[in-house]
């Protein structure tokens, strides 16, 4: 197993995620840095030597056998990196697009990082006008960028994508593809080692790949730190609802943890039809199996595209008897018009609050609504990467259960 050090690990954020890829950062300086400071005190300790000392001798060995670190222009005292990897990237008239990257990142752990839900305006290093871009130009402009740091000389290359790409298509109803698994596949072509992302829409994906890890993260102790802000999660009143049956094990979590009774909606669609809008959904009957009455009702799903599935949701809980309804959605797109449709739902109460995180990119349009609230995941990923980078275990962070009954035992507490 080959020596790792802070300095080998490098953040390459592509235009669509610089600014997720700039939070988890900051968050990953922050962990390193207290790394760092336990592991100087501790050593100061069992040897006897002072903090300053250490670092000087720690620096005086840096530069005696790192052929890089002697250079002139190197800072040996600094032990906590800047993390990041500077590249330019062109989008050339016809569409495609060419990144090329300022510095040496031979034999480095390069993380690269994109959000391919990003549909606000980009600009890229050669233009000062913006472009929209889709998922699909997103994607091309994710593969130059792996094939950039592979070509550079990257030791393990991570591709970090809080948003996979056409994880819904992940099985088939006819002549269809499985682009999900495509998807991987060409990145492990390619020769990523890794794929980071949250909350998959499916984890039979995980199945498709013979060396390439997926690690799946998820947002539910995110999501119920926010939750705690807006109801009590010890309220008897509190029932959880799963939107459809594809998100019956999320909700049977939420469920479990916060020791609450479970419901389920159950959808019929006209699959002939495709779904344009939120108000143009291919949902035709919605039954609940389960009681709302006068109960505040919470429900957990994985994306929020065009938001039709939830508002169907919303009416039918409404109908039936719900006092307060809130939802969480790890993935918020709202796509085309979403936001507005949702704006006038909640004038209509037909909702309270929308949970939704970081992982995909929203300006103030959303941000400023009376009825959203951002759950952040981005410290969730910088320790991702920390541990993933000394090889170190991440069940603490991907089994968060202990973390959520930490966090209702404090919810009690200042109850009391």
């Amino acid at each position: 197993m080959r020596k790792i050090d802070l300095q080998d690990i490098g953040i390459l954020a592509c235009p669509g995620g610089i600014h997720f890829a700039e939070e988890v950062i900051g968050h990953l300086r922050s962990i390193a840095s207290r790394k760092v400071s336990s592991q100087l005190q501790s050593l100061s300790k069992k040897y006897s030597i002072p903090e300053k000392d250490l670092l000087q001798k720690y620096s005086l060995n840096r530069d005696l056998f790192t052929i890089q670190d002697a250079s002139p222009h190197h800072n040996g005292s600094k032990l906590i990196p800047d993390f990041r990897i500077h590249a330019s990237f062109t989008r050339f008239a016809n569409g495609e697009f060419k990144t090329a990257i300022k510095s040496s990142i031979r034999g480095k752990d390069i993380y690269i990082f994109q959000d391919v839900a990003n549909h606000y305006p980009i600009t890229f290093s050669d233009s000062q006008s913006s472009h929209f871009l889709t998922v699909n130009d997103h994607f091309f402009c994710l593969l130059t960028t792996v094939d950039a740091a592979l070509q550079a000389g990257a030791a393990r290359v991570t591709v970090v994508v809080p948003t996979y790409p056409y994880s819904r298509q992940h099985k088939k109803k006819g002549r269809e593809g499985l682009t999900a698994a495509r998807f991987g596949q060409i990145l492990e072509y390619m020769g990523v080692n890794r794929i980071i992302t949250l909350d998959i829409h499916s984890r039979e994906i995980e199945n498709c790949f013979n060396h390439l890890r997926l690690e799946n993260l998820h947002a539910s102790y995110q999501v119920l730190r926010a939750l705690s802000t807006v109801v009590d999660l010890k309220d008897d009143s509190l029932a959880i609802v799963s939107p459809d049956t594809g998100s019956v094990e999320r909700n049977k979590f939420y469920a479990s943890a916060l020791n609450r009774p479970l419901a389920m909606l159950y959808k019929e669609r006209d699959y002939s039809k495709v779904t344009l809008n939120a108000k143009d959904s291919n949902i035709t009957n919605v039954h609940l199996l389960g009681s709302v009455e006068n109960k505040t009702v919470f429900m957990g799903d994985d994306i929020l595209g065009s938001g039709g599935t939830l508002l169907k949701a919303m009416e039918k809980l409404k109908e039936r008897g719900a006092k307060k309804i809130i939802c969480a959605v790890s993935l918020p797109f709202f796509t085309g018009d979403a936001i507005d449709h949702y704006e006038e739902a909640y004038r209509k109460k037909l909702f309270d609050t929308i949970i939704g995180t970081n992982a995909v990119f929203h300006d103030e349009r959303l941000h400023l609504r009376e009825w959203y609230l951002s759950a952040n995941v981005s410290r969730l990923f910088a320790k991702t990467i920390f541990r993933l980078s000394f090889n170190l275990s991440l069940s603490p962070l991907l089994d968060n259960r202990d973390i959520i009954k930490r966090l209702l035992r404090d919810k009690q507490k200042q109850r009391k």
